[in-house]
């Protein structure tokens, strides 16, 4: 019998995926903090683990997926602060966005999706634990973690005690024992939200949030600890260190989380999507121009634990993968299946068992519908497209449906600005600036933003907040 197997960035290997309660598998993926729209690094995120959780719900008779949303949090103080509203209205307002959005993008809402303000209670509790057991101190009005009591620390991101230090977020405060301890509980200031607890009004550490979600809905040991490669250290280093000294299980990282998987980080003109660096990309522009399949499948189209470079070429190319597919679909529309059809054929399902090889999904598709047809081969490539569809969140709609909207919402757009930017290249070639200028200024209007390279030209749609 063939093994799944996943990447367990624990261990740093693939290994035999084993639930510890294969009637009920559990998986935990952190959530986005609901400040501003989703940009295409938490889109990512949604839909690679959603394409996980699809998959092991076809695999297992059940599944509990959790994935939280942070709702308190020094970013959405100061939003409240900056448009005047309260933080419930800010994280309540973007977290609706989020939902919708990732909707569009065929994302199934998680069986359970906490937000960090209803777990407060549950934080201070666990936060008293851990504190009476000598794994937390007070100091200058904050509680936290000392990690020397955990010695472990760093398994995960594998990180050195010097590199720890130094790729904190925040400078090292002086009410720390040691640099690398981090907070559980912090102060509120008089116009900030704060909780009242043993250490006086306050909020909990961001590290300390998911850590006490994912105990209190998914018990532990849970199976699946999911999230973006940037979560690896602090924010999981961390969360391991408080589950096992919460459970006294100091010398077994695996009593927290048993499996381990990471998404790897979106990159934009060679360079890592950051805020730092001002080159972030908002869902909400591509929803504009784009079907949320043609996003889905962009995300999916490098390994998941891979960089995926994204750019409008990228898109493009889903765009025409996901027209070829479906109009194959637009051809099979009379052949009918049955329930007991819609199988990932075997050869597809061996590629799903490797560590989610969604290349090689593709390649055996491509080899499916090469096949003469014929009533027999007609049906494997139905059942064989819907299956994966079913699974990665694409061809869900009517093909006939699909191209309606292709043609109404987007070919005009696309075939419009790739003549411009054609008309363009050959004025800059021709030594027409002004005339190049224009159809510059043109294709701006149009949403569209020019980036000059030595070789090349990249275009994509201007972020508009």
């Amino acid at each position: 019998m063939t093994t799944f197997k996943i990447f367990n960035s624990l261990t740093n290997k693939k290994e035999t995926f084993i639930p510890i309660d294969k009637n009920n598998v559990r998986i935990y993926a952190c959530g986005p903090t609901v400040y501003n729209y989703a940009h295409i690094g938490n889109a990512r995120m949604a839909v690679v683990f959603d394409t996980i959780v699809k998959f092991l719900k076809y695999k297992y008779s059940k599944v509990t997926y959790v994935s939280n949303i942070t709702d308190i949090d020094d970013k959405i103080i100061n939003k409240s602060i900056e448009e005047k509203m309260s933080c419930k209205e800010i994280s309540d307002f973007f977290c609706n966005i989020y939902n919708q959005e990732m909707k569009e993008l065929n994302v199934d809402k998680p069986d359970f999706q906490p937000k960090a303000t209803e777990y407060v209670d549950s934080m201070i509790k666990k936060i008293e634990i851990l504190e009476k057991e000598g794994s937390a101190y007070y100091s200058n009005k904050h509680l936290l973690f000392s990690v020397k009591d955990f010695p472990r620390y760093g398994i995960l991101s594998k990180r050195n005690k010097e590199q720890q230090i130094s790729g904190s977020r925040i400078e090292v405060a002086d009410y720390k024992k040691n640099p690398e301890d981090f907070v559980l509980w912090k102060p509120s200031n008089k116009n900030e939200p704060g909780w009242n607890s043993p250490w006086g009004r306050g909020r909990p550490g961001w590290h300390t949030e998911c850590f006490a979600m994912a105990s209190d809905l998914l018990k532990t040991p849970f199976d699946i600890h999911g999230g973006g490669l940037d979560l690896k250290f602090p924010h999981h280093d961390n969360e391991i260190a408080q589950g096992c000294c919460f459970q006294n299980k100091k010398n077994d990282e695996s009593s927290y989380a048993k499996y381990w998987m990471h998404n790897g980080f979106v990159t934009f003109n060679d360079k890592k999507m950051s805020k730092s660096l001002g080159n972030i990309i908002l869902l909400k522009d591509y929803l504009k121009h784009f079907d949320g399949e043609v996003i889905r499948l962009s995300l999916l189209s490098s390994h998941y634990r891979s960089p995926l470079v994204w750019s409008e070429e990228l898109i493009l190319q889903s765009n025409k993968t996901l027209n070829k597919f479906y109009k194959i679909l637009l051809q099979l529309k009379d052949t009918k299946l049955k329930d007991g059809e819609k199988q990932l054929p075997s050869e597809i399902k061996l590629c799903f068992f490797d560590d989610f090889n969604l290349s090689k999904v593709f390649a055996y598709l491509n080899s499916f519908i090469k096949e003469k047809s014929n009533s027999k081969s007609d049906k494997k490539i139905k059942a064989a497209l819907l299956s994966v569809g079913s699974i990665l969140g694409i061809f869900q709609k009517d093909p006939a449906d699909w191209f309606k909207k292709q043609e109404k919402n987007q070919n005009v757009d696309i075939k419009e600005i790739e003549i411009l930017l054609e008309k363009r290249s050959l004025a800059r070639k021709q030594k027409e600036y002004i005339l190049a200028d224009e159809i510059r200024k043109k294709l701006f209007d149009l949403g569209v933003e020019v980036k000059d390279k030595s070789d090349s030209v990249a275009w994509n749609w201007i972020n508009k907040k």
